[in-house]
């Protein structure tokens, strides 16, 4: 049996559900991307393609092993997307919690049954129905869970708005004793750079009190700032619009002090070692492509 246990994002990692790019299946039609970064890249006839995906991913893998991490993957379905496995479920304390999610990627948790079956049954919850959520808008921090949102009437024209209000209330339900914190992100569903898809997209903590952050990502000013004097101004690691387009902000942490990041991250990376961590570069610039990194491709299941 699996005995969940996640309750920051950098405690040591045990576990971890790493996602695949194999069997990946044909570039998407543009009417079928579900987000503007991927849109951007079928266009212009960049979009990833299956062997350099599966080349970036692999390397991830060969990190969690160098670190003593064990790592499930998903069983392969036939030509479709299995990459992002952070998306489909996320864990919160002793519970794991699937996500509510697009429609069309409901296949996927079924790929991850040799995993859920190790899991004791009671500790598996489902969300209703009417309540959005997926897992790169939840982020456990000790006595918060941060939560991304969209808080907008018009929520519903949004593909790249993932996680509702009806979900934020529900998880403040499930964990009663824990502070539910939510951020109204910045959505586009046209322009990559003006969208925060995820809260992992404009923001993380990280190790040693320290956090990733994108003010553009937030639409309430006072939110971003809620943010900053929690983590002190000094502890915050602002990046911009092309940072985040890149994904600056979603890299991935092993411990408190060992982060695998893009090799291209140069400022990020130059930053996390002067403040004390070791970083572990891999190449994720084909995956980033479909606006997801680190975090999203990862799901983890125990953090010491």
């Amino acid at each position: 049996m699996i005995q969940l246990k996640v309750t920051n994002e950098f405690s040591p990692l045990k576990v971890v559900v790493l996602g695949t790019a194999k069997s990946n299946g044909p570039t998407p039609a543009l009417k079928d991307a579900y987000d503007p970064k991927s849109a951007e890249h079928i266009e212009a006839g960049t979009y990833p393609v299956e062997k350099d995906m599966v080349k970036e991913m692999e390397a991830v893998a060969a990190v969690f092993k160098k670190h003593g991490v064990t790592v499930y993957r998903p069983s392969t379905i036939e030509d479709y997307n299995q990459i992002f496995s952070r998306d489909i479920a996320f864990v919160i304390e002793d519970k794991f919690i699937i996500a509510n999610i697009l429609e069309d990627r409901s296949r996927e948790i079924e790929a991850l049954q040799h995993v859920i079956s190790k899991i004791d049954p009671s500790k598996i919850i489902e969300f209703p129905e009417n309540a959005h959520i997926e897992g790169g808008d939840v982020m456990p921090h000790g006595d918060y869970i941060f939560v991304g949102t969209y808080y907008g009437e018009d929520y519903k024209s949004y593909i790249t708005a993932r996680t509702n209000i009806k979900a934020v209330k529900h998880l403040q339900t499930l964990f009663p004793h824990k502070k539910v914190k939510s951020f109204n992100l910045r959505k586009s569903n046209t322009i990559a750079q003006d969208n925060a898809l995820h809260l992992d997209c404009c923001f993380q903590p990280i190790g040693k009190g320290k956090c990733i952050i994108h003010k553009e990502g937030f639409l309430i000013e006072e939110e971003y700032q809620w943010l900053v004097d929690y983590f002190g101004k000094e502890n915050c690691f602002h990046i911009d619009a092309m940072e985040m387009y890149y994904m600056n902000s979603n890299i991935f942490s092993i411990s408190e002090d060992i982060i695998i990041s893009e090799k291209s991250f140069t400022r990020l990376n130059t930053w996390l070692r002067s403040e004390g961590f070791t970083v572990e570069e891999v190449p994720y610039f084909e995956i980033s492509k479909q606006e997801g990194l680190l975090r999203c491709t990862t799901m983890p299941l125990i953090r010491e």
